[in-house]
């Protein structure tokens, strides 16, 4: 009775749920299941549930290994009969099942099903979980193993499993090295599919991923997903170390490297390593001598583009960064580093010789060269070395022919612009700046500042090795080549050296027998200014 159903395809038995129609009442109750969630089939091995008994046998096979099902062409073997039947078409090349719509031909009803729904749109399978539809209950089952996180297809080389059986296939050619994908333009070969899709586009310049926001268009549309972040400031990425957070998983990998000191990038040349690529590739240009990175306005040219980008600021004068504190702008973010300490005083580079802290990573290696005696700067005209920059570049204005900056008012020479311009001002008949106490005026701010110091009394800046106070920086830097036993002013004649421009002027004298300074009462000449006042002490006690 039931085979005959067979032929007249009568169907008695239906759902009361959806009305499905069946042949045997078997088949109904197993049908069933589907809607009571029920799984009274369960594997001995995994305790995975299943609604019917032919689908635990299937799934039985997975544990087995076995394959029972063989193909007469070329004896490759299968684990479910359906399979068998799916491969046999590709020895036939039958596509019997045409679409109606852009006339696609399939080997199977179900496989034409199923495209058939990229034209409706439809997705009958839908996840109880989140909702989400499906247009393959094979796209649904492998997206619960999303919630479930189930990964039933695992890697018999590393044991490493995968909720896909198109990702394990992936995953393997990373061990096997296989890339079967190959551009026909360039030869370059791929293990993915979806990754030569990407590759072509180099090619064809096609860029299909728009930004809704600003319009700019991508190749990938990975790179499309980052660029937004730009605009919704979107960090999903987190160290779980210190909580910084990232727009990129490939800055938070690099990140990662800072907490394990892990350098696996390594530099042929002088063996240094590197917890980044982009860290090397900047380094090597050091051993290459390259820059290509170039300054449009000057044509200087550089190894880094950030070296680049800083330069162009001294062209645009643009100071990005402000100080939160005092609202003071500058050019880099290292010097507004450097410059909040001076508000916290904080000192964090300390000299392991003497103790002394400095603000600034570079006060530091300059003043180890006092311990270290290391004079780096040469001179390339007389070979004299120097262990500061700005005493060589001084020392190099030496050897041009006189002075490059000379003020016709008082005839004081000067080698820097900056220094020049603000002497200017002492002779300008404008001074805006008056103090308030004593109403004496003043060309530039900074010279009223000072002054006060001497009404106030105030000594902000302290030596940090024998705590002595003064006024101003200018004083202070004079008084601590007392401890380092700098003398960056030697005399050009005898070779003597001092710590202070002055005494170096002040003993120039001894040479060229120049006496500025007199006695308006005997007329009576010194080369020194305390020399004179001491004589003019003589006429005060000759008067008394």
């Amino acid at each position: 009775m039931q085979h005959l159903r067979t032929h007249t395809k009568e169907k008695p038995f239906a759902c009361d749920i959806c009305n499905k129609a069946f042949a045997k009442n078997s088949h109904l109750k197993t049908h069933l299941y589907m809607h009571t969630k029920e799984k009274p089939f369960a594997c001995d091995v995994c305790n995975k549930g299943f609604s019917q008994k032919s689908a635990l046998k299937r799934h039985f096979r997975m544990h087995t290994k076995e394959k029972p099902f063989a193909c007469i062409i070329c004896n490759k073997t299968f684990s479910q009969s359906s399979n068998l039947k799916t491969h046999l078409l590709t020895h036939t090349k039958e596509k019997p099942f045409a679409c109606d719509i852009c006339n696609k031909v399939f080997s199977l009803n179900s496989h034409l099903t199923s495209h058939s729904r990229t034209h409706t749109k439809e997705k009958p399978f839908t996840c109880d979980i989140c909702n989400k539809g499906f247009s393959k209950n094979l796209h649904l089952k492998m997206h619960l193993w999303l919630h479930t996180k189930e990964k039933p297809f695992a890697c018999n080389l590393c044991n490493k499993g995968f909720s896909r059986k198109s990702d394990l296939k992936v995953h393997f050619r990373t061990h096997t090295k296989e890339k079967p994908f190959a551009c026909n333009n360039c030869n370059k070969v791929f293990s993915q599919k979806s990754n030569l899709k990407t590759h072509l586009r180099t090619h064809s310049k096609e860029k299909p991923f728009a930004c809704d926001i600003c319009n700019k268009v991508y190749s990938r549309k990975s790179h499309l997903m980052t660029h937004l972040r730009t605009h919704t400031n979107e960090k999903p990425f987190i160290c779980d170390e210190c909580g910084k957070r990232f727009s990129r998983k490939g800055n938070l990998v690099a990140h990662y490297r800072i907490h394990s000191n892990e350098k696996p990038f390594s530099c042929d040349v002088c063996k240094k390593d590197f917890s980044q690529k982009s860290h090397l590739d900047d380094h090597f240009r050091i051993h290459t001598n390259e820059r290509p990175f170039s300054c449009n306005v000057c044509n200087k040219g550089f190894s880094q583009k950030k070296h680049l980008k800083s330069h162009l600021r001294t062209h645009t004068k643009e100071k990005p960064y402000p100080c939160d504190v005092c609202n003071k702008m500058f050019s880099h973010k290292s010097n507004l580093k450097a410059h909040l300490l001076t508000h916290t005083l904080v000192k964090p580079y300390a000299c392991d010789i003497c103790c002394k802290a400095f603000i600034s990573k570079m006060n530091l290696k300059r003043h180890l060269r006092t311990h270290t005696k290391e004079k780096p700067y040469e001179c390339n005209i007389c070979s004299k070395t120097f262990s500061h920059k700005c005493s060589l570049k001084t020392h190099l204005l030496r050897h041009t022919k006189g002075n490059p900056y000379a003020c016709e008012i008082c005839s004081k020479v000067f080698f820097y612009e900056d220094s020049f311009k603000s002497h200017l001002k002492i002779h300008m008949e404008d001074k805006p700046y008056v103090c308030e106490i004593c109403n004496k005026d003043f060309s530039q701010q900074h010279n009223l500042k000072r002054h006060l110091r001497t009404h106030t009394k105030e000594k902000p800046h302290a030596c940090d090795i024998c705590y002595k106070l003064f006024s101003d920086g200018c004083s202070l830097k004079r008084h601590l080549r007392i401890h380092s036993k700098e003398k960056p002013y030697v005399c050009d004649i005898c070779k003597k050296a001092f710590c202070q421009i002055e005494t170096l002027k002040t003993h120039l004298r001894t040479h060229t027998k120049e006496k500025p300074y007199a006695c308006h009462i005997c007329s009576k000449t010194y080369c020194r200014q305390f020399s004179l006042k001491l004589h003019l002490r003589r006429h005060e006690n000759q008067k008394s």
